[in-house]
């Protein structure tokens, strides 16, 4: 009748540490709360690290604009710009106006051709368009 038959449990590991769990329930998938801590800190460590890399070439780019704008240049040379620290991959929007790319990190906007930054310009009342936004969405 199966009374002698032996239930046999199949313990399972660790997602972190790979201890065996011995106790809990059977779906248990870490053995304490520190190893749950860092195993989630641990997955999540490459995408903040990925953000923290993005804001700071963001950073790095509205640093050039905004003294190549303060200067009153409104074209460079990609090159010239890239030996500035700029990385050209890196907007916060892009845009097609007619047959050019405009593109734009945070409230400077411009043209970007393979060899070339024009037409360097401050985006006028941001403050105000992001108020009106707001409002908007308040008002729903």
């Amino acid at each position: 009748m199966g009374y002698g038959k032996k239930i046999v449990r199949h313990l399972p590991k660790c997602l972190h540490c790979g201890e065996q769990i011995r106790y809990g329930r059977a779906d248990k998938r870490y053995c304490c709360d520190d190893c749950r801590n860092s195993h989630h800190n641990a997955q999540t460590k490459a995408s903040r690290g990925f953000r923290r890399k993005v804001l700071s070439q963001l950073f790095a780019n509205y640093d050039v604009l905004d003294r190549l704008f303060k200067a009153g240049i409104a074209s460079v040379d990609v090159f010239d710009a890239v030996n500035m620290g700029f990385v050209p991959g890196v907007v916060t929007s892009y845009r097609r106006t007619g047959c050019h790319d405009e593109f734009a990190c945070f409230d400077i906007k411009y043209r970007m051709t393979p060899t070339r930054l024009s037409h360097i310009s401050k985006i006028e009342n941001v403050s105000l368009n992001l108020q009106a936004a707001t409002d908007k969405d308040q008002l729903l």
